[in-house]
């Protein structure tokens, strides 16, 4: 089964949770995998049997990092808010930094994950 890594910054849990909802049907294909309060929320919201990570600025941002390059996560879905400060940024340019090394997609708006989705779907179609 493939995996898809959710992560969502604070004051983007909500469009997380509204972009998770619309596309429930497909997910349920994947294993899916969190930080923790993204994981938490959704498997509250829609019972998705997500597995948690750390808290991103914890280390979670690092272990999805760790799974991306032991090729564990096939799709990372990292809904960034791009206006705030974050103080883990290291943790952050260093998860982008391995999805480019090993080739992994990654979305960082709604927008391109709406896109992964499809594309995802395709691959499991076959």
């Amino acid at each position: 089964m493939q995996t898809i890594a959710l992560i969502a910054h604070d004051k983007k849990k909500d469009e997380m949770l509204d972009f998770v909802g619309h596309h429930k049907d497909l997910l349920q294909h994947f294993h899916l995998i969190a930080t923790r309060t993204t994981g938490t929320l959704i498997n509250e919201n829609y019972q998705l049997d997500v597995e948690t990570m750390m808290s991103g600025p914890l280390g979670g941002d690092q272990q999805i990092g760790a799974r991306v390059a032991t090729e564990q996560v096939d799709y990372v879905i990292f809904l960034r808010d791009p206006l705030t400060s974050q103080p883990h940024e290291p943790d952050i340019n260093a998860l982008l930094r391995l999805c480019d090394v090993h080739d992994i997609p990654l979305a960082t708006n709604r927008k391109s994950a709406h896109i992964l989705l499809q594309y995802a779907d395709k691959k499991l179609q076959g």
